[in-house]
């Protein structure tokens, strides 16, 4: 492996353990209404990505990003739809529900074969079918234990399939891509932050105070660095070691979830989990093997 290589891996882990270890820090901000960390979320993402853009590639970056056809209205839907991945991730973490954001980060590739057979017109392998049916029998299992669906990590995963979807068939540099979808929402959401602290309902400065505030600002920094981390990354390692360590942030986020926030997690729900492990681990095996057969195949 060459240092570039080695470098591109690091920064890959570095990314992923990043959004593995969000909860803790969303969670030291749970004093402030998820819209308000939402909205905040956006308006310094955009700023910071906006910045990263104009010193990378120069004051006409949005136009040139926005000369492909389609693109305009394809950004600002998949902006739309991260938008509403971040607020319902972050509410989701700070009402106690981090390890069900976990299952959805799990199911979540899963599921992006669905969409790809539904939307790509993609088909499937056997052990590919194999793989959903067994998540399918987890998600199923969990349902008829607790009598309810667990509609926010099937919601996470979906709105996150669908952006992938939309931001597959606009062909655009990676934060490029965010910095056009966090242009389309910044206006909105300060508007919105505006609105609230006239009426009483924010606290940015003095009501949350310095620290909540001060974490406010970079979390725009915590939005934005991992993804540029991974644009960096995804062009120098191989996309099937990238699969692999995408489940380095569901991971961590389940781990904080149990052993750090104590949520339960008891016997029933080991039972659905151990379902979409085993569907993940047919997943990947499906995938080395495919791998595995291209690099011995003849040139």
């Amino acid at each position: 492996m060459t240092p570039v290589d080695r470098r591109g891996m690091w920064v890959a882990v570095g990314a992923y353990v990043l959004w593995g270890v969000m909860p803790l820090y969303w969670h030291l901000l749970k004093a402030v209404p998820s819209l308000q960390i939402v909205l905040h979320r956006i308006a310094w993402s955009a700023l910071f990505v906006g910045a990263y853009l104009l010193w990378r590639d120069g004051r006409g970056w949005l136009r040139r990003t926005l000369a492909g056809p389609r693109l305009g209205w394809m950004l600002a839907l998949s902006g739309v739809l991260i938008a509403f991945n971040w607020g319902l991730y972050i509410w989701a973490v700070n009402a106690g529900h981090v390890v069900e954001t976990a299952l959805g980060y799990f199911i979540n590739p899963l599921l992006n074969v669905l969409i790809g057979v539904l939307f790509l017109r993609e088909r499937l392998r056997p052990l590919q079918w194999l793989s959903v049916a067994v998540a399918a029998t987890g998600v199923l299992w969990l349902a008829v234990r607790y009598g309810q669906v667990p509609w926010i990590a099937l919601a996470l995963a979906a709105s996150f399939g669908l952006y992938g979807v939309v931001r597959k068939l606009a062909h655009v540099d990676a934060v490029a891509g965010l910095g056009v979808e966090s242009a389309y929402l910044f206006l909105p959401a300060i508007a919105v932050l505006a609105w609230t602290e006239a009426h009483g309902g924010g606290g940015f400065g003095a009501g949350y105070g310095a620290a909540a505030s001060a974490l406010l600002v970079l979390g725009g920094i915590v939005t934005a660095l991992p993804l540029v981390g991974f644009a960096y990354a995804v062009r120098r390692i191989p996309l099937a070691t990238v699969g692999l360590l995408q489940y380095i942030a569901p991971t961590l986020q389940f781990l904080i979830g149990v052993l750090v926030f104590r949520e339960p997690f008891d016997r029933e729900r080991l039972v659905g989990f151990a379902c979409i492990w085993l569907a993940l681990a047919i997943f990947a095996a499906d995938g080395l093997l495919r791998a595995r057969r291209g690099r011995l195949a003849p040139a």
